[in-house]
C-alpha cells in the first residue's frame, strides 16, 4: 500500500498535487462567478460602490472604529517644520549669527547661520492654530487639523526614513501601512484594491518597496495608479471576446500557471496571483469609472484647482479629486505622493524659498479642496487623513540659503476620522530643533492610525520567520490626546 502525503491510506492529495491535477477547475472559480456578475452589470453605466466587501482576516474589530479609511498625503523629502506650522520667533532674532545650540552632526555637514523662515505665520480659525502663509488654502481649514509639532524619526537619509515612515522599520522587505491595512481589514469594494498609490511623478526614494507587502500575502501590496483618465496601463482587454471564449483564454493560463507553481510550491505565488488576476478583471470597468470626472461640476474642479495654469497644482488636484472617488467606492487606503514642481521634492538644500512655495504652490488648494469636499458629503467624519513627510529640516542653514535633514523634530498633521481639530499636540525648543515635550515616534503615530481604524496595534500580528510581526514591531503607543 502507498502513504499519501496526508498520512492515510485512503486516495487524498499533497496540496501541490491538488493544484497541478486541478488546474483547469481553481483557475476558473473566481472567473466564472465574475463573468456572471459583469454579464449581469453590463447594461449598467457605472459599477455601484461597494458591493460586497472583501473581508480581512480580523473577525472582528478590536473597538470602535472612528475612521473607516485613510488618506495618506505623501509630501516627499521632508517639510520644514518651522515654516509650516511651528513658528519660532527666535530663529528671526539669531539670523545670519551663528547657531547657539548645539549642532548635531547633519546629511551633508555644510552647515551656515541660524536661518529664520521667509515666511509669516498668523493665527487661524476659532482655535486660532498658527500656520504659514506658505498655505493660504489651507488654513480656511485650521479648526479641523490636529498639528504634531513633536514628531520624530530614528534616520536622517530618506531612503531609510520613508521605509521608517511607510512600515515601521528603516530598511527595505517589511509590509506597509496600507498593506498592513488591507491584509486586517480588507476592503468594502469587490471591484477596487483595498490599497492604491496615485502617483503623481515623483516615486519616493526607496522605491516601491515603500508600498509593497513584504511578508504578507501579494495580494496586500499596492495598486499603483496615475491621476489620468486611464490610471493603469493595460487595464482594458485587448479583444472583444465574448466572455466564454475569455473564459477558455484565462482557464489556460490558470492551468499554466499552475502547473508552474506547483512545481515551486509556493503558495503565496498561486493564491494571491489568481486573486490579483480577479481582482483585475473586475477593476476593466470600476478603475475607468472611478477616474471619470465627467459627472463632477465645474465648481467641485476649481475647488480642487484642475485647470489650473500651474501644472503641478492640476496634477496633485487630480490626485486629490481620484482620492475622494476611491474612498466613496470602498478603497481602505489612498497614498498620494508629490508632483514635479521642474527642480526637487520638499528637499530643499539650497534656495529655500523657491523650492518650498512651488511645492506648497503644488499641493495648497488640492489639499483644502479635498477636506472641503469630504466635509460636504459627510464622509470626513470617517475618513482620517495624515499629512507628513519623512523627517524634518535644521533651523540653522545649509549652505546660506538651505535647510538640511533633521530627524529629531518635524511636524505632521491629522484631520478627520476621530481626530479633534484646531489643537497642536507636543513643543519644539525656542528654535525648533529638538523636541522638548511630548514626543512622538513613528511606531506612536502608527499606533494611533490603527487605533482609529479599530485595531488594537498589538493585535494585529503575522506569523513570520518563527514570530509575530506587526506595524509597530515592540513598540507604539497611541496618541490619545489628539483624539475625540
Amino acid at each position: 500500500m502507498n502513504r499519501y502525503p496526508c498520512g492515510r491510506i485512503r486516495n487524498c492529495h499533497s496540496r501541490r498535487q491538488w493544484l497541478s491535477q486541478a488546474a483547469c477547475g481553481f483557475g476558473s472559480l473566481g472567473l466564472a462567478a465574475l463573468i456572471h456578475r459583469t454579464g449581469q452589470a453590463s447594461d449598467q453605466a457605472a459599477a455601484s460602490p461597494a458591493q460586497a466587501a472583501r473581508p480581512g482576516h480580523l473577525a472582528t474589530l478590536h473597538h470602535e472604529a472612528k475612521a473607516k479609511r485613510v488618506i495618506f498625503l505623501y509630501m516627499d523629502g521632508g517639510p520644514a517644520q518651522m515654516d509650516t506650522f511651528d513658528p519660532k520667533p527666535m530663529l528671526s532674532k539669531y539670523h545670519g549669527q551663528p547657531f547657539p545650540m548645539k549642532a548635531e552632526p547633519t546629511q551633508f555637514d555644510k552647515n551656515g547661520s541660524t536661518l529664520e523662515s521667509p515666511w509669516s505665520f498668523a493665527r487661524h480659525g476659532d482655535s486660532g492654530l498658527w500656520i504659514s502663509s506658505l498655505f493660504p488654502h489651507l488654513s480656511r481649514h485650521a479648526d479641523r487639523l490636529a498639528v504634531i509639532r513633536s514628531m520624530t524619526s530614528q534616520f536622517s537619509e530618506h531612503t531609510s526614513a520613508n521605509y521608517f515612515l511607510h512600515t515601521g522599520l528603516g530598511i527595505a522587505g517589511r509590509p506597509s501601512m496600507g498593506a498592513w491595512l488591507s491584509y486586517g481589514l480588507g476592503s468594502e469594494s469587490e471591484n477596487l484594491p483595498d490599497y492604491v498609490v496615485i502617483n503623481g511623478g515623483l516615486t519616493p526614494p526607496g522605491g516601491l518597496e515603500n508600498f509593497a507587502s513584504g511578508f504578507l500575502p501579494a495580494a496586500h501590496q499596492a495598486s499603483l495608479f496615475t491621476p489620468t483618465p486611464t490610471p493603469i496601463a493595460n487595464l482594458a482587454s485587448p479583444t472583444k471576446s465574448a466572455p466564454a471564449r475569455v473564459a477558455q483564454q484565462r482557464d489556460l493560463l490558470a492551468r499554466l500557471d499552475a502547473q508552474y507553481l506547483a512545481a515551486t510550491g509556493q503558495a503565496d505565488a498561486v493564491e494571491s496571483a489568481i486573486e490579483n488576476f480577479e481582482l483585475a478583471y473586475a477593476m476593466q470597468s470600476s478603475v475607468p469609472e472611478a477616474a471619470d470626472f465627467a459627472s463632477e461640476s465645474a465648481a467641485t474642479l476649481a475647488m480642487y484647482g484642475i485647470g489650473s495654469a500651474n501644472k503641478p497644482t492640476d496634477i496633485f488636484g487630480r490626485e486629490c479629486l481620484m482620492a475622494r472617488r476611491l474612498v466613496e467606492r470602498g478603497v481602505r487606503m489612498i497614498e498620494l505622493t508629490c508632483p514635479s514642481v521642474g527642480h526637487d521634492r520638499w528637499d530643499q538644500h539650497a534656495n529655500l524659498r523657491k523650492g518650498h512655495e512651488d511645492n506648497a504652490r503644488a499641493v495648497d488648494q488640492p489639499i483644502a479642496g479635498l477636506l472641503a469636499d469630504l466635509a460636504a458629503r459627510g464622509l470626513l467624519e470617517d475618513t482620517l487623513v495624515v499629512w507628513a513627510g519623512e523627517f524634518g529640516r535644521t533651523p540653522f542653514a545649509q549652505g546660506t540659503n538651505g535647510r538640511d535633514h533633521n530627524p529629531f523634530a518635524f511636524s505632521i498633521w491629522m484631520a478627520g476620522g476621530g481626530v479633534r481639530g484646531g489643537m497642536t499636540y507636543g513643543e519644539t525648543d525656542e528654535f525648533g530643533y529638538k523636541v522638548a515635550d511630548k514626543p512622538v515616534e513613528m511606531h506612536d503615530l502608527h499606533a494611533t492610525i490603527l487605533h482609529l481604524l479599530g485595531i488594537d496595534h498589538e493585535r494585529l500580528t503575522y506569523r513570520f520567520g518563527g514570530r509575530d510581526h506587526r506595524l509597530t514591531d515592540v513598540h507604539g503607543h497611541v496618541v490619545r490626546d489628539i483624539l475625540i
